[in-house]
């Protein structure tokens, strides 16, 4: 049976001679994997060139609920990135929410909150014209909301540690080694409440804005099983500044 199911292309992998394997997180139905034969011939309906990481695309699907690998009738991306494949800050960040995503999102049913939300993000940071240095940290931070560790309760000056075993804001420096302490605590808040539209006021370091996304990378590895290691934020950190 066919149906109609915008994606996110996550991961492209070849297969034999002509042909490869694509990780696409839909709309319809979560995570799923399609096989596209030819995609790597000059002449390809579907070319390897249209399912560059993080493309948006509009699909056409076989799907089969007893099927490890689906089918592609029609794939067309849309809407088509401007910015993201040539502009390097952009790409190696893309490249790096790339590797976050597909390691965090597993589900192979549908989650159209969490799909709307990495969905609109891309766009936005395709059509963005500043406040890029600081992306990535809203993001990863938001995503938590659809993964279901999103931070619990408010920083002040009697909740300024922030514990991220149990994701709280506390009063008390945590048992763990893994907390948040000021003035961390207060700059991962602002982050917490910017959103995209305010991200530009927010005023960070290279060193803060290094130590945020390290600690939020190690807060990804305490709550999601089989998330290991990000290697990706090493060379964004070095185009970043």
């Amino acid at each position: 049976m066919l149906h109609k199911t915008r994606g996110i292309v996550f991961k492209t992998t070849d297969y034999s001679e002509s042909s490869v394997v694509v990780q696409i997180f839909t709309e319809k139905f979560g995570l799923q994997s399609y096989i596209i034969n030819g995609a790597r011939k000059p002449k390809a309906k579907i070319s390897r060139n249209m399912l560059q990481p993080l493309s948006l695309v509009d699909m056409v699907v076989y799907h089969k609920t007893t099927g490890n690998i689906q089918r592609i009738a029609e794939l067309k991306n849309s809407p088509l990135l401007q910015t993201i494949p040539y502009d390097v800050i952009k790409s190696c960040l893309a490249m790096f929410l790339n590797e976050v995503l597909y390691k965090a999102i597993k589900q192979q049913t549908a989650d159209e909150n969490s799909f709307d939300f990495i969905f609109n993000a891309i766009e936005w940071l395709d059509n963005a014209t500043s406040g890029l240095a600081n992306f990535h940290l809203v993001f990863l931070i938001q995503l938590t909301r659809y993964l279901g560790f999103y931070p619990h309760g408010n920083y002040a000056e009697n909740t300024n540690y922030f514990d991220m075993k149990d994701g709280v804001f506390s009063p008390y420096k945590p048992d763990s080694v893994s907390y948040l302490s000021p003035p961390h605590t207060s700059n991962f808040y602002n982050l917490l409440t910017s959103g995209f539209g305010h991200i530009e006021e927010i005023k960070l370091s290279n060193d803060e804005r290094r130590y945020l996304i390290n600690k939020l990378l190690e807060y990804y590895a305490m709550h999601i099983e089989g998330f290991g290691n990000i290697r990706s934020h090493e060379v964004l950190e070095e185009v970043l500044g």
